[in-house]
């Protein structure tokens, strides 16, 4: 009797089942089984005494998980949760569960390549290896430009896309037959086992999140079709209080458990039946951003995280604990910022406009060293997505891509996007409200 083949399928940062390629081609083998790891080494502190996870994305990525089990479930695929470091656990699961084939998401990125290529130079010779991109709405190898030639201004790469590039078609992901169901593990059930306290979110808080695909989808649903919020997008996205100010993808974006893909077509369903208009084509935008990001960090490697960034611009970096604690506390000189900060203290959250206030006050007017900045924001935000948060802190501190190398007027912008300093009070004298 022939040996049963199996396939593997370790989940990273595309905790989902639709528009799946890894899981599509694993679903062809006798038998599939999924892996999550949970790893130990982004619940220790770091050089700046920080976390990489903390307990608003612990809690997002722990109801991520759950969602993924079931919903593997639906497809008769095991998933087993283990605690510890993947480099270790994904080999000794093979050779636990004979596996012959492992199927992953590539990655591009210093710490995700390091231990991708110690599971590769590890596993037995007779696992094979299948990598896949998943994270892009278009694929390093679908755009018209090799990697060193990439743009190093957004508008000719969004250009050159839009008039040549297509988005893939979602990929469709099959059940497994019942038989293929068994007894699994999990280590982690609950954020007190990773070493954090249960904890609920103010309840002013501009969107209660939940993690998960099924979470996903249907924020994507009730943005879309049943509050058409799509339709003014471009003219709200700057907004700070309520849901529907902004899509709020980007959490779900962020560990994969929403497609880039899955968004581009359900904005092109929506156009189909209530028309296009500058705020569809806006959010379609906004994920070319994502994209580019991304592009980025593949072109510029560990620049992406040095001091000088992309252009290796030297500044005179301060590294200032007091400075540093009056920004993470919300306690500086200028209300607005601090308004941002204790939302993101409170919430694991802030807007996009938000960012791009605090992040320009910290580097250019107290002239802190970026990164630490940065560091904070991955440890806390719950969409934190490596390309994006460092790429973005280099845009705005004067060290990555951007042109003119701007710095923003917080009281202005103050002015202008919170006129009333309803979002202020909102978050400085909350038992105003």
């Amino acid at each position: 009797m022939q040996k049963q083949k199996t396939a593997l399928v370790w989940f990273t940062n595309n905790l989902r089942v639709h528009d799946n390629k890894a899981l599509k081609d694993a679903s062809q083998y006798d038998r599939v089984i999924g892996l999550y790891c949970f790893d130990q080494t982004l619940f220790e502190s770091t050089q700046f005494g920080l976390k990489k996870i903390e307990k608003y994305r612990a809690k997002f990525l722990m109801e991520t998980v759950k969602n993924l089990k079931s919903n593997l479930n639906t497809l008769n695929i095991p998933l087993f949760i283990l605690y510890g470091r993947p480099s270790y656990l994904v080999n000794e699961f093979c050779l636990t569960h004979n596996v012959d084939a492992l199927f992953f998401q590539k990655e591009y990125t210093f710490e995700e390549v390091k231990i991708i290529d110690e599971i590769k130079s590890s596993l037995p010779s007779n696992v094979k290896i299948n990598e896949y991109n998943q994270q892009f709405l278009l694929d390093p190898d679908d755009i018209p430009f090799e990697t060193d030639s990439l743009p190093e201004i957004f508008t000719v790469f969004r250009r050159s896309i839009e008039a040549k590039c297509e988005v893939k078609l979602l990929n469709e992901i099959p059940s497994m037959p019942e038989s293929n169901l068994m007894a699994d593990k999990c280590d982690v059930e609950q954020i007190e086992d990773l070493g954090f306290k249960a904890f609920n979110i103010p309840y002013h808080s501009a969107f209660q999140f939940k993690g998960g695909e099924t979470s996903g989808i249907n924020r994507l649903i009730d943005y879309f079709y049943k509050t058409k919020s799509l339709q003014v997008y471009k003219y709200t996205r700057n907004g700070f209080i309520g849901d529907n100010y902004s899509s709020k993808f980007s959490p779900w974006l962020a560990n994969g458990s929403l497609s880039a893909r899955k968004i581009y077509w359900e904005v092109k369903k929506f156009e189909s039946e209530y028309g296009a208009n500058e705020s569809t084509y806006w959010l379609i935008f906004e994920l070319y951003w994502r994209d580019y990001f991304k592009h980025l960090a593949i072109k510029h490697q560990n620049d992406l995280f040095k001091i000088g960034g992309f252009k290796h611009k030297k500044y005179d970096w301060k590294q200032d604990p007091v400075l540093i604690d009056q920004w993470i506390n919300g306690k500086t000189a200028d209300p607005f910022v601090n308004a941002n900060m204790v939302e993101l203290h409170q919430t694991g959250w802030m807007s996009n406009r938000g960012r791009q206030n605090v992040a320009s006050y910290f580097a250019k007017d107290l002239k802190l060293d970026w990164r630490i900045g940065a560091s904070y924001f991955e440890s806390l935000l719950i969409d934190y997505d490596v390309h994006s948060n460092y790429g973005n802190w280099q845009y705005v501190s004067g060290v990555g891509n951007d042109p003119r190398d701007r710095k923003f007027n917080v009281k202005l912008q103050a002015e202008r996007y919170d006129k009333n300093g309803k979002f202020q009070k909102l978050w400085l004298q909350p038992s105003l409200f």
